[in-house]
C-alpha cells in the first residue's frame, strides 16, 4: 500500500479559479498542508500572496476582490519536508493549480524547477522558482460549443487519430497563422477533407496542456506527442493561435463547434495515469508540491514512486481526491468544451486501489458508470499498463471500447505471410467475437493497424526495421516487434515492381481495417501514404518526421481513393455495421419473409462455404466473407496469397448477381460487368463485391 489515506472533497465545484461578483474565489485540496498561500502575479511577474484558509476536507479556499479575467496566479504551499512519509512540501516552489483552466508561460528547465538539492533527491532545496514555472490563469465562463446535431452511436463511427500541430502544420489551404493550431484544424478546406473521406470522429492526440521531459530538452528535442500532462482543465497553450491568457480555451471551442457543424464527433486521448514532474527527482511544478503522497502512488517506505506507467509516476485513483480531481476534468471537457468521448491512455493504471492491483471494479468505473453525464459519452481505454497484470484487453465490459491489439498484430502478420490458415483471420474480421462477445456488441473491438505509436501504414511496407537515429538513442528506442515487411527493399526505391507491391499491400491492409465488424480507428495520412522514414517512436520528433505532407496525395491516389470508397460503403450499409455479434442466422426481409441468406457466412472459393477441413489447412490464403441484411449483401474476398486464383461464386439465395464495389488491384483487373459463377483474384488482392438481391 502507499501507506497514504486522505479526505475525500465534500464539494469540489469550488476547485480552481472562478470569477464572482466583484473578484474572484480560489481553491485548492491540499489536507496535509499546514499553510497555503494564493500567488498573485503580475505582468512583471512580481507577486501579491495572500493567505487560504482550511475546510475540515482539506479544501483551501479565499476570495479575493477585485480580480478579473487573464489574472495569473500559482500557490505556494507549506508543511513538512519528509519524504519518508511522503511529504515533499517546499514553499519556494510556486506550484500550478490542478484545476487551472488555463496555463501560460513555459518551463525553464534550467532553473530551480526542482524541490530537492543537485546530487541529493531527498535534501531540501529553498531557491524560488516564480521565475522558471508556467502559470494558472483566470479564465471567464463563457458558453459551451455548438454539440452535435445528431450523435453517433460508436458502432457507427469511424475513428480518425491525429496530431492538432502535425496534422495541418504543412497543409497548403490553411493560413500560415493557424497552421498547427486548433483554428487550422477548424479550417474549411480541411474540415471537409474529413468529410469526405468518410470520417465520423477525430480522436486528438493530447490537448490537455503538457511539457516535455527534460532528457529531451537536453537533447534539443520537445515531447512532441504530448504524453506528459500538467494541467487536466487546460487546452494545451502552444496549439492556440492568438495568446495563452484564455484565448486558447475560446480557439479550442470555437474548433469543436465548427467539426460539430460538420458532423463530426471529437474525442481526446487523455492521460490520467501520470503526469509531467516524473519521479521524484524530476521538477516540483504541481501535484507533487501539493502533496507527494496524496497524487502519486508510492512504495511501500513512501519515499520513491511506484510507477506502473514507464514514466516515473503513476496517478493514484485510489485516493478520493485524486478521482474526484479525474472526474471533474472529464466533466468539464463534456459540459463545457463539448467532447464527446476519451480515450484513455494505460488505462489499466486507473483501475489500481490502494494495494496497487488491478480491480475492474474499481470506484472510477462505478463513478463513470453512474454519471448522468459521462454514461453517455464514448469512452475507449489502451487497456494495458506496463505494471502487473497491466494486461486487461477484453476485461473493460458493457460501456467500453478497448483498442484491440490482436487485430493489430494479426493483420499486419497476415499480410506479411507470417500466419497460418485463415482461421484467426475470420475472428479479426468479425469483430474478435472470442474477446468481447461475452459482455459487449462488436463496438468493443477498435480496430486498428497503425497508430501515432510505431510505424505508419506506409512504413509498415517499407521497412522491415526501425530507424529512429534522429531520436538521439542509437536507434535502441522504439520496438523491435514491428510486424512489418519492406516488399523486398529497405527503404524508398525507385523499383516499380516494389512500389506497385507497397501500393498493393498498403490498400490491403487499409481493406482489412475498413470493413472489418468493430469500431475502425485511422491514423491521419496514412490513407495517402504518410511516412517517418521509418521511425518507429516519433513521440520527440516535432518535425517534417512526424508531420503530414499533403503534397504526397498525388503518388497514393489509389489508396485514398480506396479508402473513401471503403469508408462511404460502409457508412451507407448497415450490414457492415451490426450492433451485435452474428452468428450465421438466416436473415429475414423487412415483411418478416425468410430470405434463405445468412448475416454471416464463409466460403472457400470451391464448394462455396468453409468446411473443417478448409478451417484446418494452414496452407489456406484465401477466404470470403458473406454478410448481409434485410436490405444489402456483400462478398469480400482476402487472398494473401502469391499465385492466382479463380473463385467459385454462390448463386441464389446468397444473390442473383455480383459487381466489383471496390478492390486493391490494378485499375485495369477488375471489370464493371455483372459477375455470375466465378471471379478471377490476383495474386494479394482483397475484393469486394456487391449482391443483386
Amino acid at each position: 500500500m502507499s501507506g497514504v489515506e486522505l479526505p475525500p472533497i465534500v464539494d469540489s465545484s469550488s476547485l480552481g479559479a472562478h470569477l464572482v461578483d466583484g473578484g474572484a474565489a480560489f481553491a485548492l485540496w491540499a489536507p496535509r498542508a499546514t499553510r497555503v498561500e494564493l500567488a498573485l502575479v503580475a505582468e512583471d511577474r512580481t507577486q501579491r500572496n495572500v493567505d487560504m484558509v482550511r475546510g475540515e476536507d482539506g479544501v483551501w479556499a479565499v476570495t479575493v476582490p477585485d480580480i478579473e479575467a487573464e489574472q495569473m496566479y500559482g500557490f505556494r504551499v507549506h508543511g513538512e519536508w519528509d519524504p519518508d512519509t511522503g511529504q515533499r512540501f517546499n514553499p519556494a516552489k510556486l506550484l500550478l493549480d490542478p484545476y487551472a483552466r488555463a496555463i501560460t508561460y513555459g518551463v525553464d528547465y534550467a532553473g530551480p524547477i526542482r524541490d530537492h538539492v543537485s546530487g541529493d533527491d531527498f535534501e531540501l532545496d529553498e531557491t524560488d522558482s516564480a521565475l522558471a514555472v508556467p502559470l494558472a490563469v483566470v479564465v471567464a465562463d463563457t458558453p459551451p460549443p455548438t454539440p452535435i446535431a445528431e450523435p453517433i452511436a460508436l458502432r457507427d463511427s469511424v475513428i480518425y487519430e491525429l496530431h492538432v500541430k502535425g496534422f495541418t502544420q504543412l497543409h497548403p489551404a490553411v493560413p500560415e497563422h493557424l497552421r498547427g493550431r486548433y483554428g487550422g484544424l477548424a479550417y474549411p478546406a480541411v474540415v471537409e477533407y474529413l468529410q469526405g473521406l468518410g470520417i465520423t470522429a477525430v480522436e486528438l492526440l493530447p490537448v490537455h496542456h503538457h511539457i516535455s521531459e527534460p532528457f529531451l530538452i537536453g537533447r534539443g528535442l520537445t515531447n512532441y506527442w504530448g504524453y506528459n500532462t500538467l494541467g487536466f482543465f487546460a487546452p494545451h497553450a502552444a496549439y492556440g493561435s492568438v495568446g495563452t491568457k484564455g484565448e486558447q480555451v475560446a480557439e479550442f471551442k470555437a474548433m469543436v463547434s465548427t467539426l460539430h457543424e460538420a458532423g463530426i464527433e471529437v474525442i481526446l486521448d487523455v492521460v490520467y495515469n501520470h503526469t509531467g514532474e516524473g519521479g521524484h527527482e524530476g521538477p516540483t511544478l504541481a501535484f507533487r508540491g501539493i502533496d507527494h503522497g496524496g497524487y502519486y502512488r508510492l512504495t511501500e517506505d513512501l519515499r520513491n514512486d511506484y510507477d506502473v506507467t514507464g514514466c516515473g509516476n503513476s496517478v493514484d485513483s485510489s485516493q478520493p481526491g485524486v478521482l474526484t480531481m479525474i472526474l471533474d476534468s472529464m466533466r468539464y471537457w463534456v459540459t463545457e468544451m463539448g467532447v464527446d468521448g476519451f480515450r484513455f491512455d494505460l488505462a489499466t493504471t486507473l483501475l489500481r486501489n490502494a494495494d496497487h492491483e488491478v480491480d475492474q471494479q474499481h470506484a472510477f468505473k462505478q463513478a463513470v458508470a453512474n454519471d448522468p453525464v459521462l454514461s453517455k459519452i464514448k469512452l475507449i481505454a489502451e487497456p494495458w499498463d506496463v505494471g502487473p497484470f497491466g494486461y486487461q484487453v477484453g476485461n473493460f465490459g458493457p460501456g467500453w471500447g478497448e483498442w484491440n491489439d490482436h487485430f493489430r498484430g494479426y493483420v499486419r502478420d497476415h499480410w506479411r505471410g507470417a500466419t497460418p490458415g485463415v482461421r484467426e483471420l475470420a475472428e479479426r474480421l468479425c469483430g474478435s467475437p472470442g474477446t468481447y462477445d461475452h459482455d459487449r456488441g462488436p463496438e468493443g473491438s477498435i480496430n486498428f493497424v497503425t497508430s501515432h505509436d510505431g510505424f505508419t501504414l506506409a512504413d509498415l511496407v517499407t521497412y522491415d526495421g526501425k530507424h529512429n537515429e534522429a531520436n538521439g538513442e542509437e536507434n535502441r528506442d522504439g520496438s523491435d516487434d514491428n510486424r512489418s515487411w519492406n516488399c523486398g527493399h529497405e527503404g524508398p526505391t525507385d523499383d516499380p515492381g516494389v512500389n506497385a507491391l507497397r501500393h498493393r499491400q498498403a490498400k490491403n491492409i487499409m481493406a482489412t481495417l475498413a470493413i472489418s465488424t468493430g469500431v475502425p480507428m485511422l491514423t491521419a495520412g496514412d490513407e495517402f501514404g504518410r511516412t517517418q522514414q521509418g521511425n518507429n517512436n516519433a513521440y520527440c520528433q516535432d518535425s517534417p518526421i512526424s508531420w503530414v505532407h499533403w503534397d504526397q496525395q498525388e503518388d497514393w491516389a489509389d489508396l485514398l481513393e480506396l479508402t473513401r470508397t471503403l469508408l462511404h460503403l460502409r457508412r451507407e450499409n448497415a450490414s457492415w455495421r451490426p450492433d451485435a455479434y452474428r452468428h450465421g442466422v438466416e436473415v429475414v426481409s423487412a415483411d418478416g419473409t425468410p430470405t434463405g441468406r445468412k448475416d454471416l457466412a464463409w466460403f472457400n472459393g470451391i464448394d462455396l462455404e468453409m468446411n473443417e477441413g478448409d478451417w484446418a489447412d494452414e496452407n489456406r490464403r484465401c477466404l470470403g466473407m458473406y454478410v448481409s441484411d434485410a436490405d444489402s449483401a456483400f462478398l469480400t474476398w482476402f487472398h494473401s496469397g502469391t499465385d492466382t486464383l479463380d473463385v467459385a461464386l454462390p448463386g441464389e439465395p446468397w444473390a442473383q448477381g455480383w459487381t466489383v464495389a471496390a478492390h486493391t488491384g490494378e485499375p485495369d483487373e477488375f471489370g464493371d460487368d455483372e459477375l455470375n459463377g466465378s471471379l478471377h483474384i490476383p495474386p494479394r488482392t482483397v475484393v469486394v463485391l456487391r449482391a443483386r438481391l
